[in-house]
């Protein structure tokens, strides 16, 4: 269904009924796309949702442009949409090029004085640079930020935690990897009422001078939950969570909070799920209505999930 919209220049749209006009589908079948899109149209114009855009959906050209189409639609209906994106995979590849090895810990990134300068290069330099160019290419204006744009994200100092066979928990410093303690949501939500898309590198602003790189996950959740977002959206490389790993048909569309709280102490979420479940459980907590976690492989994932009656993704609730 929305697979048809790929050539669609979204800056010309005004009205979702002129989407119709650039498909190949019947008339019929036009028309019943949009009447199922109409009721979640009407649900969330004027709303805020946050977007956490990573994994393969920055990786592949065609997905970029895709998630930048499906962030412009959004607009383009009255959605209030603030992008916060990763970036992990093209520090480690800046590192490697300076012959610096990336070593992590429960799944952060140690990270020294020359590392984190070289984050805050490729995040803000680099990635944000480009997300904003391609949300203006479409005709929607986009302004980048980092956390210490105006104290957007202040934050502290984050220790990696080891859990041990014995039970015992021990805190390892990783060096400049902080976690968000405050979110200006003032500037945010003046940037939203005068039209603009927000898009946020993950890096803080601790005391004096001092920078922090932050997971993305967790910037996501608490921008999020500060702005009482009606929807946080993960775009991850998987398809949601399972009950059972080894079985595609225990795919969950909905799982309430508290289950997910226990899947995690069960151990049926495991390793890469756990922090950005965590995450979304932290959001849900701090005010965030809904929170989806979608696969960012899919094609149009976002409006697949918002606009359609089925979604794609597991919805915690």
């Amino acid at each position: 269904m929305i697979n048809e919209l790929n050539d669609i220049n979204i800056a010309t749209v005004h009205n979702p009924a002129e989407i119709a006009a650039h498909t190949t589908l019947s008339a019929a079948s036009k028309a019943s796309i949009l009447i199922e899109a109409l009721p979640y149209i009407q649900k969330f114009a004027g709303k805020t949702m946050v977007i956490k855009y990573g994994g393969n959906a920055m990786i592949s050209e065609e997905l970029k442009n895709k998630v930048m189409q499906d962030i412009a639609l959004m607009k383009c209906i009255g959605i209030r949409p603030v992008l916060v994106h990763g970036g992990g995979p093209d520090i480690t590849d800046f590192l490697e090029k300076i012959g610096k090895t990336s070593t992590f810990v429960s799944g952060l990134r140690v990270t020294d004085a020359e590392t984190v300068t070289i984050a805050q290069m490729v995040l803000g330099g680099k990635i944000n640079a480009e997300i904003v160019s391609r949300l203006n290419s479409l005709g929607i204006p986009a302004i980048g930020l980092t956390g210490k744009d105006a104290n957007l994200l202040k934050a502290h100092k984050k220790l990696a935690e080891i859990h041990e066979a014995n039970g015992q928990t021990n805190h390892v410093d990783i060096g400049f990897v902080g976690e968000v303690t405050a979110v200006n949501t003032q500037l945010i939500n003046d940037l939203l009422d005068n039209g603009y898309v927000p898009v946020i590198s993950p890096i803080g602003a601790g005391k004096g001078e001092t920078t922090y790189n932050i997971n993305a996950d967790y910037v996501a959740a608490e921008v999020a939950g500060a702005l009482g977002a009606e929807k946080l959206l993960m775009l991850t490389n998987t398809k949601g969570i399972y009950t059972s790993l080894d079985d595609p048909k225990s795919f969950l569309s909905s799982i309430p909070q508290a289950e997910a709280t226990i899947m995690i102490e069960n151990g049926t979420i495991q390793g890469g799920m756990i922090p950005k479940v965590e995450a979304v459980l932290h959001a849900l907590q701090c005010g965030t209505k809904r929170v989806s976690i979608i696969d960012g492989r899919e094609p149009h994932a976002l409006l697949l999930e918002l606009f359609t009656n089925k979604g794609i993704g597991t919805e915690i609730i």
